[in-house]
C-alpha cells in the first residue's frame, strides 16, 4: 500500500481541486435547471460573498496548517499510531470502518457546533444565509473552519486511519457539502432510492429552516443513518420546503450579508440558546 499512499501524498491535494472545480461547476448548471426552491434574493452576490469566505478560510488554513489531513494521516499509519492499528485488521476493511467512524464524527461535530455557545457563534455565519445553493456548502467562518480542521486531525490520529480512507474521506466532504447544499429538485424515484443511504438536498434544506426546531435537526451531511439512529431526524412535503423560510430569524437583513459582516458576525451579539435537548418535539406530531 505504499505506492498508493505515496501517490495520494503527492498528488491528493491537486485531484480534489480538480475534483472539487468539475463537481461545482456541474451542480451549478443543474440548479439553474431543476431547481426546487426558486431564487428570491441577489444570486450573484450572495455566491461571491459565500466563495469569498472559502477563499478567505483557505488561506488561513494554508498558512496555519501547513500539514493537511493527508500528511497528519500518512504519519500515523507509518508509526501504527491509533485505534485501528491495535487490531490485525485487513487493509480495507481497516478503511472501510475508519471512512464511517470520521462520517460519523462529524455528525457529532456538527452537533457541538449547535450545542455549545462558543461553536455556534461562528456556525450561524454558515445558517444566517438566505437562500441554499451549492455555495452555502462552503459558506463557512474561517475560524470554524480551523476548529473544524483541529477535529479532525484529532479524530485522523486517534482512529490511525488509513491515508486512502482519509483522502476518500475528504472528496466526499467536499462534495456532499456541495451536494446537500445545491438548489437540485432530485426525481423522486432517485430520492427514494438516495435518501435511505446518503443526505439529500430534501433533507438538509429542513436543516437551514428559520424553525428552530429544524435547525436543530438532520445534522448528517453524507451518511443518512445517523440522525436516523440518534432521532435528529425531521422530514417535510415538498411544498412546506419550497414556502419555509431560509436562514436565521434574527439576521433577515440582506444589507448584512456583506463578507465584512459575515467575517465580524460571531464576535457581535449575543448567543440564543440553542441546545438540541430545548428542541420541541411536538412540532412533528
Amino acid at each position: 500500500m505504499n505506492e498508493i499512499n505515496e501517490f495520494i501524498t503527492q498528488y491528493g491535494p491537486t485531484i480534489r481541486m480538480v475534483i472539487f472545480i468539475s463537481l461545482f461547476s456541474f451542480l451549478s448548471m443543474v440548479e439553474v435547471f431543476y431547481f426546487l426552491r426558486p431564487f428570491t434574493e441577489n444570486k450573484v452576490v450572495r455566491r461571491i460573498n459565500n466563495l469569498a469566505l472559502l477563499v478567505t478560510g483557505a488561506i488561513l488554513v494554508y498558512f496555519l496548517f501547513p500539514l493537511a489531513a493527508l500528511a497528519i494521516s500518512k504519519v500515523v499509519e507509518d508509526n501504527n499510531w491509533g485505534l485501528l492499528n491495535f487490531y490485525e485488521l485487513d487493509y480495507w476493511l481497516k478503511v472501510v470502518i475508519a471512512y464511517i467512524l470520521l462520517d460519523l464524527s462529524i455528525y457529532f461535530q456538527h452537533v457541538i457546533f449547535h450545542t455549545l455557545p462558543l461553536f455556534w457563534r461562528f456556525h450561524r455565519v454558515h445558517h444566517c444565509d438566505l437562500e441554499c445553493d451549492v455555495t452555502t456548502g462552503v459558506r463557512f467562518h474561517p475560524i470554524e473552519i480551523l476548529l473544524s480542521m483541529l477535529v479532525k486531525f484529532m479524530t485522523i490520529a486517534a482512529l490511525g486511519a488509513p491515508v486512502l480512507a482519509v483522502f476518500l474521506f475528504e472528496v466526499s466532504l467536499n462534495f456532499m457539502s456541495m451536494f446537500t447544499h445545491a438548489n437540485i429538485n432530485l426525481p423522486k424515484s432517485l430520492e427514494k432510492i438516495l435518501s435511505p443511504i446518503i443526505v439529500t438536498p430534501r433533507m438538509h434544506f429542513i436543516h437551514h429552516s428559520t424553525v428552530e426546531h429544524h435547525t436543530n435537526s438532520n445534522f448528517g451531511f453524507n451518511i443518512s443513518l445517523w440522525d436516523r439512529m440518534f432521532g435528529t431526524f425531521v422530514m417535510r412535503k415538498d411544498h412546506e420546503l419550497k414556502e419555509m423560510d431560509i436562514g436565521l430569524s434574527h439576521y433577515r437583513d440582506i444589507k448584512k450579508q456583506s463578507l465584512r459582516w459575515l467575517l465580524y458576525l460571531p464576535f457581535v451579539d449575543s448567543v440564543r440558546h440553542y441546545a438540541i435537548n430545548m428542541r420541541n418535539h411536538d412540532q412533528d406530531k
